[in-house]
């Protein structure tokens, strides 16, 4: 990659951050969205146990390939349930089943209440020199993107997020290496292109796949 094609990349996620907001403004129009207070966690609970068998009863899951749920933001939650149902995202033909059988809207904010009342996620550590090198790639991107690629920026230290009324940017801190591993490989194939202004696209096209390794396995031991 020369200088000049770096600069335009680092360009572009500049323009994608700034217009971000507008982008998933209209998203919302057509995925649909939720306020902190619309969902019942009480009544989510009882909801969720069809979840359970993938995500875990306390939303952790213990099969690698499935994310942990504890503690993620319901927006966040409610608006990935429905971008399965609407075919935005189709990448997991389990979760496109499961996200049909919840018909009502209310009770898919109520189990996204639930997920998000529970402790947050946390991971397990792993491999201590290549968590390293992630750390590094998620406090200062790498040098093709720049800084403007760090995952810190959106997804908040150590990952755990920047807003809980902010549906844009999830808690990643914690979650599974599997998961976070196969996300950052979908997004960079275009396999899965639901996220705001195509950002995570960008950010992964711009990593090799021992940068998407890496940051993984420090992410996932947070």
């Amino acid at each position: 990659m020369t200088k000049r094609s770096g600069r335009g990349i680092v360009v572009l996620l500049i323009v994608l951050m700034m217009g971000a907001g507008g982008v998933y403004a209209a998203e919302k129009n057509i995925a649909g969205s939720m306020r902190d207070d619309e969902g019942d966690p009480k009544a989510g609970k009882e909801k969720a146990e069809m979840c359970g068998g993938c995500h875990g009863a306390d939303g952790m899951s213990v099969d690698p390939a499935f994310p942990h749920m504890a503690g993620q933001y319901a927006a966040y939650t409610y608006k990935q349930v429905r971008d399965f149902q609407l075919g935005n995202r189709t990448a997991d033909d389990t979760m496109v089943a499961m996200a049909g059988m919840v018909a009502e809207g209310q009770d898919l904010k109520d189990i996204a209440a639930y997920y998000a009342s529970l402790k947050m996620m946390k991971g397990t550590p792993g491999d201590a020199k290549l968590a390293k090198k992630g750390e590094k790639l998620h406090l200062s991107g790498n040098k093709k993107l720049g800084d403007f690629a760090a995952c810190i920026r959106c997804h908040g230290e150590k990952g755990k997020g920047l807003d809980k009324k902010n549906a844009l940017f999830p808690v990643i801190g914690g979650q599974t290496k599997d998961y976070l591993v196969k996300q950052l490989r979908d997004f960079k194939s275009g396999i899965r292109a639901n996220d705001p202004a195509g950002m995570m696209a960008v950010v992964a096209q711009g990593m090799t796949d021992e940068e998407i390794i890496a940051v993984s396995e420090y992410l996932s031991g947070l």
